[in-house]
């Protein structure tokens, strides 16, 4: 069965970097493209990185310059970078399989909290 396990999340100030990791089980990760969604309190989830399988990245307008989404297909594990992280960061942050970039996910993780404060 597949699955997405997130972790690196917690509580950080605003101005400091925070890398997630989201380890991937039950199906061939390196044939897939993947992705990271974000959900702030009290809103939808907003998808802000995709990744091909060959390792070719595209970006949310809103987050270009400060994420950088990447993988390792050896350990099966997605990354997410942010640098100067910011309040509106805040929320949880999931990792998604999807079919081709920019589509919508096919399988999602539980999700990881972040916290920035001022």
């Amino acid at each position: 069965q597949a699955r997405l396990v997130e972790s690196g999340g917690g509580l950080v100030q605003a101005g400091d970097s925070l890398s997630l990791s989201c380890v991937a089980s039950g199906f061939t990760f390196r044939q897939w493209n993947m992705g990271w969604y974000h959900q702030a309190p009290g809103k939808e989830r907003d998808a802000v990185a995709w990744i091909n399988a060959n390792g070719n990245a595209e970006y949310a307008d809103s987050v270009k310059g400060r994420f950088k989404i990447s993988r390792n297909n050896s350990n099966n594990t997605l990354f997410l970078h942010i640098d100067n992280i910011k309040p509106e960061d805040t929320g949880t942050y999931f990792c998604v399989r999807i079919a081709h970039m920019q589509a919508p996910p096919t399988i999602w993780g539980q999700g990881t909290q972040v916290t920035v404060s001022l």
